[in-house]
């Protein structure tokens, strides 16, 4: 039995590129540095104030802005320090992994945190302590206007990120592109959805009207595979296939409607969603801002029922809700960042159509490793016993579609 490998990036052929780093890295890197100044800034602000008016309150908050600047250090550092060894040899598989390391010590010290706040809440609970409101409320406010400019920063004015769960592929809205058909009776697009579904066909009409859907069918035209027949029922607004669509996604479908035939090409796409491309250091950053400022409005709420109605117990109870939020938010971290750390599969989609694709021409996949190099960077190892004698390029050819799969190496058995 003869072996062949072959190993290559995919940045480059025939050279090994190792900077797995993702693509909003600079971006990133520039705000959690801007955000740490911001706290820094607050931090001087409240201390320095504190000591010249001699208010603890405004002394304790400074000081818990520190821990704060602190764990957006560790952040920041991370951004950096793996931008700067980005191509050092000494890493295998790049630095990429410094984000997710850094996201995995930023949830321990949330989870410590919230430990803290649980703590100091239930022992506030059975021994009360007097609140002064005048001081309190508008620290509490001026701090959540903080970390409210933080998360601004932190999604660079706007986009969102996500923060305490993930969606796998099997739990989003998923729909390819849709292809446009010209007919006589009008614009028709063709689609691959599968939302929480088995992959099915849709047919939609963009002008005019939908054909009958006795008067539709659909042929798929795979390499080395025999044709598949779809036939389609009505379904609201569209036409939907009754048969389920096997992976991967890559054919030619001719696609007959009103006895005229219409080729589309369709070509599998990458869907690397979730942990694949997530990027957990910023994940990490915005859950500690966030989490700061979902404190702050529990905090203000229990204060101000506390003060109007003399509930001192609000205070504390707020400290308690507060810290089971940002345990939760820890844990789905800590989760999420050891799995990556732990090289467990990332994307079991991509796993099952890069086994599709090699399977699909007869050969047999004996072997397959799927791991995180970083945000939106995958590292593959592939073996395939084949009795066509086929090579490992022909192999990398088949696995281009996946782009995620950024270095990708494959053994060959004949």
């Amino acid at each position: 039995m003869s072996k062949m490998f072959a190993d290559q990036d995919r940045a480059t052929k025939g050279a090994h590129s190792h900077v797995f780093l993702g693509k909003a890295h600079a971006k990133s890197e520039r705000r959690t540095w801007a955000v740490i100044w911001l706290c820094g800034a607050m931090m001087a602000l409240e201390i320095g104030g504190g000591l010249i008016f001699g208010s603890i309150a405004l002394v304790a908050d400074g000081l818990h802005m520190s821990t704060h600047a602190g764990a957006l250090l560790l952040a920041a550092l991370a951004y950096t320090y793996s931008r700067r060894h980005a191509e050092n040899s000494l890493f295998t598989f790049g630095s990429g992994k410094f984000g997710d390391l850094a996201g995995f010590s930023s949830a321990i010290i949330l989870a410590m945190i919230a430990l803290l706040i649980g703590y100091e809440s239930v022992t506030r609970i059975f021994a009360p302590v007097a609140i002064h409101f005048a001081e309190a409320i508008p620290i509490a406010c001026l701090g959540l206007a903080v970390n409210i400019a933080s998360v601004w920063l932190l999604s660079g004015g706007g986009h969102g990120h996500s923060h305490g769960h993930s969606h796998g592929h099997g739990g989003e809205d998923h729909a390819d592109e849709p292809l446009r058909i010209d007919t006589p009776t009008g614009e028709m697009t063709l689609q691959v959805f599968e939302n929480g579904m088995p992959p099915r066909f849709r047919l939609c009409a963009q002008q005019g009207e939908l054909p009958p859907a006795e008067q539709v069918s659909l042929e798929t035209d795979r390499p080395g595979r025999p044709g598949q027949l779809f036939t389609f029922a009505t379904n609201q607004d569209f036409l939907e296939s009754v048969e389920i669509i096997p992976e991967p996604h890559e054919f030619m479908a001719h696609v007959r409607i009103l006895g005229a035939d219409y080729p589309v090409k369709f070509a599998e796409h990458d869907h690397g969603h979730g942990s694949a491309h997530r990027d957990n250091n910023m994940r990490a950053a915005v859950i500690h801002v966030v989490a700061d400022a979902a404190v702050s409005v529990l905090v203000i709420a229990g204060l101000l029922l506390a003060r109007s109605f003399g509930w001192l117990w609000m205070d504390p109870l707020a400290g308690i809700v507060g810290a089971c939020v940002i345990a939760s938010w820890s844990y789905g971290l800590i989760r999420d960042t050891g799995a990556i750390l732990l090289d467990v599969n990332p994307d079991k989609h991509i796993s099952s159509s890069i086994r599709q694709v090699i399977e699909a021409g007869g050969d047999r996949l004996t072997d397959l490793h799927l791991w995180r190099l970083g945000p939106g960077h995958l590292g593959a190892i592939v073996a395939v016993a084949t009795a066509s004698g086929r090579g490992a390029d022909y192999y990398r050819s088949r696995l281009a579609q996946f782009k995620s799969v950024s270095h990708l190496t494959i053994e060959v058995a004949n």
